[in-house]
């Protein structure tokens, strides 16, 4: 992919293979979905109202839903017309249209995992302050103020005030910021950095709250451990707590390293400023397949899936523990049975 200004300006599509576009746009379509459709089952099934947690979950697949519908026809008409994006329309519309529905889109993706982060993270690691302050409404009332600052953000290049700017890449049906700004083009320069810093930092801040989250499971989990004989009752409770906890952790913690691995190299792209065309071409298709990946993520690890692994992995460890009781037993009987055999 080139970003020279021959691609700047191509009114025509260099190659016509829309094969990739339309199975990233079906795939994207089906699985956000699916992903909906087991959200409305979950909520129904469920005697309370839906969790925070959910209600983050649910607008993150929205997100990704809106992402897909966004950017993917614009690609799939392209080639089928065979124009590029400026090709599409006289003015630069679909250009302009397309850079803010990726850098948008992106932002807003990673907002919401961060919030699911910091959700879990106040759940199980100050649970007084979650139970007194933190309620379904912070979701309703968080989620607009993300999808606003990031709009905000995204716009600044349309206003045409030398902040940022969208141009078009090769084969003629990708834009986005432009990734390679001159020192001469301070506004531009500073526009894309301070977006990757936004992203990494978020990233950054994701990982920690996960990692939080992790050591917290962990000390409940020893807690539980050690009251295992004296509370029964209480433990099962506390059990079941965990498991949820621990379903929670997993699918946010796949839904972030699939981010990571979508938009870490265009990251890294942003920092380097080098003109390396296939790397270019490689970032913004990873960052347009994380749509795509994370309906499909949450419907893989959606319980009963996660659920019975924990099963399985808590009997593994049972079944280990016994056996080797049984083996400390039969040690301790052993050096008896020979005394009395010497005696007789």
């Amino acid at each position: 992919m080139e970003s020279s200004p021959d691609c700047e300006d191509l009114q025509v599509v260099h190659s016509r293979s829309p094969k990739t576009s339309a199975v990233m746009f079906s795939a994207g379509v089906l699985g956000n979905v699916v992903a909906l459709v087991l959200l409305e089952v979950r909520r129904r099934r469920q005697k309370h109202s839906a969790s925070l947690f959910q209600v983050l979950v649910t607008a993150l697949v929205i997100t990704d839903l809106l992402g897909t519908f966004s950017l993917s026809p614009l690609v799939i008409s392209a080639y089928a017309q065979n124009r590029s994006l400026l090709g599409l329309s006289h003015s630069r519309a679909a250009c302009n249209h397309f850079g803010f529905s990726m850098t948008f889109f992106s932002l807003v993706t990673l907002a919401v995992l961060l919030c699911m982060a910091v959700e879990r993270w106040l759940a199980i690691g100050h649970p007084y302050l979650y139970e007194r302050r933190v309620t379904v409404r912070c979701g309703y009332v968080v989620l607009p103020m993300v999808y606003l600052a990031c709009a905000l953000f995204c716009l600044a290049p349309l206003l045409g005030v030398g902040f940022g700017r969208y141009v078009q890449y090769c084969p003629g049906t990708w834009c986005f910021m432009d990734l390679n700004s001159t020192s001469g083009e301070l506004g531009h320069k500073v526009y894309k950095n301070v977006y990757a810093s936004c992203l990494l930092l978020m990233i950054a801040c994701t990982v920690l709250c996960n990692a939080s989250v992790s050591y917290h499971l962990v000390l409940m989990h020893r807690r539980s451990k050690a009251n295992r004989s004296s509370f029964r009752r209480t433990n099962g409770q506390k059990s079941q707590s965990i498991t949820e906890e621990v379903e929670h952790l997993v699918l946010l913690g796949f839904m972030t390293i699939a981010f990571v691995i979508c938009s870490l190299p265009l990251v890294i792209r942003v920092y380097m400023s080098s003109k390396d065309h296939a790397t270019d071409l490689t970032a913004l298709l990873l960052l347009s397949m994380n749509p795509i990946i994370d309906p499909w993520v949450f419907i893989i690890l959606s319980p009963p899936v996660p659920r019975l692994l924990w099963e399985k992995l808590c009997k593994a460890s049972r079944s280990r523990s016994n056996h080797k009781k049984i083996l400390h037993t039969q040690s301790e009987t052993c050096p008896s049975n020979m005394t009395m055999e010497l005696q007789k």
